[in-house]
Order: C-alpha cells, then structure tokens, then sequence
C-alpha cells in the first residue's frame, strides 16, 4: 500500500481557557495522525524524547495507526506548547529543541509534507529540506507555513526559508494570516498567486469563516466555511491540510509520477477537495483541541448538505 511521509514536530499541547487540559499536538503531526484516522498509510519523523510525554505522544500516534519513523526518539526532552484560548482563537508560546539527522529509512513515499516549526527552527530546519530533496523526484512535497511569530525568530529568515520551502513545493496549504505575516505589502491573495508562479501546482488559501479559495493552473477554485459552533480553532488548518491531501490522494494526483497531472488538476476536482478540507475543518473546531474525525464522520461530513 501506498504510504506517505511526514516531518515535523510533536509535541503536548497545555491549554488554558473554557476547555483546559493538555493535549497530544503539533501541526505535522496533527497531519499524520488525521489521514491515518482516513484510513491513510502514513510514517512520521520528528524529534520527542524517551519521557512521559514522549510515551504518550508515542502511545497516540500508534493508537491512530501512525508508524513512527525510527531515530525519532532522541530528544532530551519532550517539546510543549502552551495554547492560550480567547474568543475561540489560540496563541501559543513553545518550549522545544527540533533536530533531525540523516534521510528516514523509509521507501520513497507517495507524498513528504512538512510545516510550520519544522520548516524555519535551526537546525532541524535544515535537515528537513534535505530530506524534500531527496524525495523531490518521486514523491508530491505539500508544506503548510503555520507560521508561528511566537518563536521569536528573525522575520527576514523566516520569509527566506518558507520562500526556499515554496519553490520546492506542489501543494502549498496558508492561512490568510500566516500569508499577513509571510508579506504585509500584498494581499493574502496576491501573495498565493505569486507562490503558484513560482513552481507549486496548487496553492490553498484559507480565509476562515469566508471560506477558502485555491489556485491552480487552470483557475481559482472555492468552497464556503461550513457553519459550525467553534469550541477552540486548535487544530483547524492542520485538518483542512488532511483533507485537502486525501481527496487529491483518492483523485490519484499525489506521487512523483502524477506530477504533471496535478498541475492539469481542473476547477471541478481542486473545488471538491477544497469541499472535503472545510468538512474535516469545521468537524475539528467542534472539539476541543486537534481531534481530527475519522473516515465515518469525514464521510458523513462531507456528504450532508
């Protein structure tokens, strides 16, 4: 079976506001952990350590089916971030060292996707572009940015290594604040469009409650935000990015020799992924933290009016 690679960080999420309490997190694994629940084959590389939060990180990447790739155990300690929840949305302050060695003993996958911490925190951020272009040839690279202004690193660099991540990319997920962020001076529009130039097959925007849009060679695809009644927003882009990949993966456009069928994606197909990504979105926010819905639900999700 078809497997995918993802890279990135773990760690427990500490949440305070209405629905406190600590939660396994990190965007990419987030990601991992949310299309192995669709049934997906999925291998995760990242950085925890052989502690009690790194056992449980462990325990709940196994219980969703997610194959951790070996060497990931070797931090000294355990990342965490803390989540701040006020009026739905969550900040967050982070506590990790994110280091990676070598190319992961796996088999070229269909798909690499990589993001946010991962993609800009030295030195492990390094590492991980090596790892892309090692599988640039026969894998489909996704990367979200979830860019994260907390980590207090230098914005100029950061615009710089999201930049090198884009242009090595098929299958970009943004937010309009992250694109905000990544260039002030333009719309988040205006930005996405110049990434799609410069080399990526589809480009993802999300606009929150306005929905999202994508670009594609063919056009600009949208889907409308699904009504929903938000308990915190932990976790809403990463589920988005899930089911954005399993539509495209179920369409047959991930893996290096679809390549050039991606970048023929239409209008009609890029819309009906956009469609799936809100379903799995709006069913996330509808709980507290980052608890992806399984196939059943995605599913009834997807198909209700």
């Amino acid at each position: 079976m078809a497997r995918g690679l993802v890279i990135g960080e773990a760690l427990i999420d500490i949440v305070d506001g209405p629905s406190p309490g600590e939660h396994v997190g990190g965007s990419p694994l987030n990601v991992a952990v949310g299309l192995s629940r669709l049934g997906r084959g999925v291998d995760f590389l990242t950085h925890i350590a052989d502690d009690a939060a790194g056992k449980r990180i462990a325990d709940h990447l196994k219980s969703a089916g997610v194959q951790l790739v070996p060497g990931s155990i070797t931090a000294s300690r355990t990342p965490t971030a803390r989540a701040r929840i006020g009026a739905g949305q969550a900040t967050y302050e982070f506590d990790l060292d994110w280091q990676l060695s070598g190319i992961p003993p796996v088999p070229p996958p269909l798909f690499v996707h990589t993001g946010s911490i991962a993609a800009v925190r030295e030195p492990g951020c390094l590492a991980v572009v090596a790892v892309l272009d090692a599988y640039r040839v026969s894998s489909t690279v996704t990367f979200d940015p979830n860019v994260r202004p907390s980590l207090g690193l230098d914005h100029g660099l950061v615009r710089e290594r999201i930049s090198h991540l884009v242009e090595r990319s098929d299958i970009i997920k943004a937010s309009e604040d992250d694109l905000r962020w990544i260039n002030p001076q333009q719309t988040p529009e205006q930005t996405a469009r110049t990434w799609l130039a410069s080399g990526p097959a589809v480009v993802a925007l999300t606009l929150g409650e306005r929905g999202s849009l994508a670009f594609c060679a063919a056009g600009e695809a949208h889907a409308p935000a699904r009504p929903v009644q938000v308990v915190d927003t932990i976790g809403a882009g990463d589920a988005f990015m899930v089911g954005l990949l399993d539509r495209l993966w179920e369409l047959g456009l991930l893996g290096g020799d679809r390549r050039s069928a991606l970048r023929r994606i239409g209008i009609d197909a890029l819309t009906s992924a956009l469609e799936v990504a809100a379903a799995a979105s709006a069913l996330t926010v509808a709980r507290a933290g980052a608890d992806i819905p399984d196939r059943a639900a995605l599913d009834a999700a997807a198909h209700s009016e």
